[in-house]
C-alpha cells in the first residue's frame, strides 16, 4: 500500500462536483484550459494544495489541503466555477438547458449548484479517497488501466514514487477496497 504524505498543517477535504444534467463536458480541452487557469488565479488568493484530482467527462473529484485556519472552500469553489463559466460560455453554455429558476439566477449550464464534500479525518482515510479518486476511471469503464487515464493527478504520483506505474493492475484490482 502505497505512503502518502500531507503536504500541509490545514484541513483537508475531499469533493465531488458535477456536471450540469451530467454532461460530458469537462475532458473537453476549452473546459479542461480554462479550469487549469481559473485554479492557478484562485490559488494565487486564496492558497491550497492539490492533493489529488481526477476529471472525468461529467464530473472530478479532488483533495484539497486548505491553510491552517482556513476552511473556507466554498467562497474558493465559487470562484472557480465562475471563472470556468466565464471562460467557457461561448463553446460550452446552452442556455435552453436552464429550468426557469436557473435563467432567473443566470446560472451556467456547465455545473450543478452544488457539490459535495468530506473533510479527510486520518491518514488511512487520505489514502482511501486517493485511491478512488486515482481508479475513478476504471470503475466508470474509461480506461483497462489507471496509467491510460490522462486527465488525473495519478501520474504525479508515480513520479513522485507513491505508486508504481502499474498501480491497480488486474491483480491488485480485486484486492482495492474502493466503495
Amino acid at each position: 500500500m502505497p505512503r502518502y504524505r500531507r503536504q500541509s498543517a490545514g484541513s483537508t477535504y475531499f469533493f465531488t462536483v458535477v456536471a450540469y444534467r451530467r454532461r460530458p463536458i469537462f475532458c473537453d480541452p476549452v473546459f479542461r484550459s480554462a479550469l487549469r487557469e481559473a485554479v492557478r488565479i484562485v490559488r494565487l488568493t486564496r492558497p491550497f494544495v492539490v492533493d489529488a484530482w481526477v476529471l472525468m467527462p461529467d464530473h472530478m473529484h479532488c483533495i484539497w489541503t486548505l491553510p491552517t485556519d482556513d476552511g473556507d472552500y466554498s467562497t474558493r469553489w465559487a470562484r472557480i466555477k465562475r471563472d470556468v463559466s466565464s471562460a467557457c460560455r461561448e463553446s460550452l453554455h446552452i442556455p435552453g438547458l436552464l429550468t426557469g429558476s436557473g435563467r432567473e439566477r443566470n446560472e451556467s449550464t456547465i455545473w450543478q449548484r452544488r457539490f459535495w464534500e468530506h473533510q479527510i479525518r486520518d491518514e488511512y482515510d487520505m489514502e482511501k479517497h486517493v485511491d478512488y479518486i486515482h481508479f475513478n476511471p476504471v470503475k466508470h469503464g474509461q480506461v483497462g488501466q489507471v496509467s491510460d487515464w490522462p486527465y488525473s493527478t495519478f501520474h504525479r504520483y508515480v513520479r513522485a514514487g507513491i505508486y508504481s506505474g502499474d498501480w491497480a493492475g488486474a491483480l491488485e484490482i480485486a484486492e482495492l477496497d474502493l466503495d
